[in-house]
């Protein structure tokens, strides 16, 4: 049972610790991507990348991280200024998934974006899988900046929806094929500014890239209760040095 974790609390998931597995990459193959757009929804500090992966990529990181095996984590909460958490998840240290990630277009994407002089240059190498069941959500929190030593420190949370609604360009990849899994309904990432007013309210697209910067300016924001079917994330950090 994980320790509840305070409403506007950094989360602390992110660093490489005894929990996360080493794997020998054994990921599928991701398609390199030259035409990968930035959406942005609150200038550089929150944005969104369609069709980062495709229909076909999305699924079968999904069935790859079902063979390997969820573990539930949560709280029995929430009590008064403490943040809710309910999902299954899986953690992995991989360099090698991370760097593929990485150059399969955000390399190129990324390369204007600074902070306080630092340059992005990858990603974190402990890869988080995420899945929320009807029912489950995340409360408000923010998440914070992770040394990964050598001089890098991540500013940007990624976070990779690997179910949701559908884009037209990337259900052409899967050549009119379908499977019948069951549609996505609720899971929204929500993001607050002052006064908890909404500044963004993310619907998940399969295949879809979310980036948001953490740290000192982290927006508080949570994940929403999934309603029906059932909600995949990929989650890493973007390193700047």
């Amino acid at each position: 049972m994980k320790k509840k974790r305070k409403m506007g609390d950094r989360k602390k998931d992110g660093k490489i610790g005894k929990k996360s597995k080493t794997t020998d990459s054994n990921w599928p193959a991701i398609k390199p991507k030259s035409n990968l757009r930035i959406n942005r929804l609150k200038d550089f500090d929150l944005f969104t990348v369609q069709n980062f992966l495709t229909a076909a990529e999305s699924k079968a990181f999904v069935k790859a991280a079902e063979s390997i095996g969820f573990v539930h984590q949560g709280s029995l909460g929430p009590t008064k200024g403490e943040a809710y958490r309910d999902n299954d998840r899986i953690a992995v240290n991989d360099p090698v998934l991370a760097d593929m990630l990485w150059e399969s277009g955000l390399s190129k994407l990324l390369s204007d974006l600074t902070i306080r002089g630092k340059v992005a240059v990858g990603l974190n190498p402990n890869i988080r899988l995420y899945r929320y069941k009807v029912g489950q959500r995340f409360g408000r929190h923010i998440d914070e900046s992770v040394d990964l030593g050598d001089g890098k420190h991540t500013h940007y949370t990624l976070l990779i929806y690997l179910s949701g609604d559908v884009d037209s360009k990337s259900q052409s990849d899967t050549n009119g094929s379908d499977d019948s899994s069951e549609s996505l309904v609720g899971g929204e990432t929500v993001f607050y500014g002052s006064r908890n007013s909404i500044v963004a309210e993310v619907t998940p697209i399969q295949g879809m890239a979310l980036f948001h910067i953490h740290g000192a300016k982290c927006m508080l924001h949570e994940a929403r209760n999934v309603r029906k079917g059932i909600k995949y994330i990929l989650r890493s950090d973007v390193a700047f040095a």
